[in-house]
């Protein structure tokens, strides 16, 4: 039986503040733990050091506003090259499946990067499964997001791509943050029902999270077939979290990670630093090891206060709403053909609430019957500080047929020659594996490597 793997990177040299919940000490306390117990020793268990994402595999994902090096710190590098050197660890057959207890965190981070939102600049689940998809020839992949905010900006990356399912549970967004993250969100014209997000009330423990999990994610899962399963590991849902209201438990997330059996983990959020998130990362790690964890609690914890917590009709009905939703998806889809003109678009008003940063977006995207199609976004930024940013982005998809790339490509070259509007203009093409930067102010073009 092979090992799991594990990458610990507590960013020292990265934070908000000293004293934001997000801080190096959610992974110290959780390090701590672990040797403490004599986890690190088992042979079930073995340790990889990070290394660092370079440009181009942030490039494949995000357009970064005006550069990478802006928006990707050598931490947030770091925390990213955690999952890559995961994810080449399970690719390469050295471990059965890996946990990457790195920070920052990343699911708010949007295709479009000007600065943080919700304590992210970079996604890293994200740039995971574009760097597994383009290295490895992977053809489906599911994230499941289990933090308890919405993952925002997960469900932004791959809105419009139909191979990668993205199922989030989370505490509804009428009581938290970032207030999206609802049942009729599922996904763009092209890609319905690869996106499933699960609406909780506050207050839902271990029966209704792990109901929730037996009655759709596993089923819509088994239906989707991925090559791959990637567990988005928040843990604010936890009882003691300190900005949300949930009430799961340390064996619940055990029991979630047994169940669901993700082939990779990556940490997201969790602030209850010292009562939860030793036991919740030591009971994940348990139970993608294969090692018992019934006897893993909380200092704090007293089973009567969750035994009578079950799913409540609530719950049942967002369930069964979903589960109809996915078995009518293909038909939203031809639908959805057959109304739409030659170019779908969408207009998005994103706040950056970390950074005070105000985004206009207009996405537009080629209803091609051959392939899921090009797109772009014309992004306009009102920073904190009075500056603007107002960029073009085209992306070409990495099955985008020979038309879109061709056509995507003319409009890039169209733009440089004749447009003063925008700042700068960007091509991420997939298929080529090539990211490009057009400052229109001074003509010059760099390449992202």
């Amino acid at each position: 039986m092979k090992p799991t793997g594990i990458v610990f990177f507590p960013a020292f040299d990265w934070g908000i503040s000293p004293t934001h919940p997000e801080r190096e000490e959610r992974l110290l306390y959780t390090r701590d733990q672990l040797f403490e117990e004599g986890i690190m020793d088992l042979p079930q268990i073995v340790e990889y050091q990070p290394r660092m994402a370079n440009d181009r595999d942030i490039a494949r994902t995000h357009f970064c506003i005006p550069g990478v090096a802006d928006q990707a710190t050598d931490a947030h590098r770091i925390s990213c090259g955690g999952a890559l050197t995961i994810a080449d660890a399970v690719m390469n057959a050295q471990i059965k499946n890996g946990f990457a207890l790195v920070r920052p965190p990343g699911h708010h981070a949007m295709r479009v990067a000007h600065g943080n939102r919700g304590f992210c600049n970079i996604n890293n689940e994200a740039i995971m499964v574009d760097y597994l998809r383009y290295h490895y020839g992977l053809k489906k992949i599911a994230i499941v997001d289990t933090d308890v905010h919405h993952g925002d900006g997960t469900q932004d990356i791959f809105w419009h791509d139909p191979d990668v399912l993205f199922i989030s549970f989370h505490q509804d967004g009428r009581t938290l943050y970032p207030g999206s993250g609802f049942v009729q969100e599922i996904g763009g014209p092209l890609a319905q029902c690869s996106t499933i997000n699960i609406p909780l009330p506050p207050g839902t423990g271990d029966q209704g999270i792990l109901y929730v999990l037996d009655n759709l994610v596993l089923p819509i899962l088994q239906d989707f077939k991925p090559d791959l399963i990637v567990n988005s590991a928040g843990q604010d849902n936890h009882y003691t979290d300190p900005l949300a209201n949930m009430q799961f438990t340390a064996q619940g997330y055990a029991e979630l990670n047994r169940r669901l059996a993700p082939d990779i983990a990556v940490l997201e959020g969790g602030y209850s630093v010292e009562t939860a998130l030793p036991y919740i990362n030591m009971g994940i790690i348990m139970a993608m090891a294969g090692i018992s964890y019934s006897n893993l609690y909380e200092p704090d914890y007293k089973g009567h206060r969750f035994e009578k917590q079950k799913a409540g009709s609530s719950i049942k009905m967002t369930v069964e709403r979903l589960q109809n939703l996915w078995q009518i998806r293909e038909a939203l889809i031809d639908d959805t053909r057959k109304r739409q003109k030659e170019f779908y678009q969408q207009q998005k008003s994103i706040y950056y609430d970390t950074d005070g940063i105000n985004e206009q977006q207009l996405e537009t995207v080629r209803m091609c019957p051959d392939c899921m199609g090009y797109h772009t976004i014309d992004s306009h930024a009102s920073l904190h500080s009075g500056d603007e940013n107002h960029v073009f982005c085209i992306s070409i998809p990495l099955k985008a047929c020979l038309r879109c790339q061709g056509d995507a490509w003319n409009l890039y070259e169209d733009r440089k020659a004749k447009d003063d509007v925008y700042q700068a203009l960007y091509m991420q093409d997939k298929v080529q594996d090539r990211f490009l930067r057009y400052s229109v102010r001074d003509g010059q073009e760099i390449s992202f490597e």
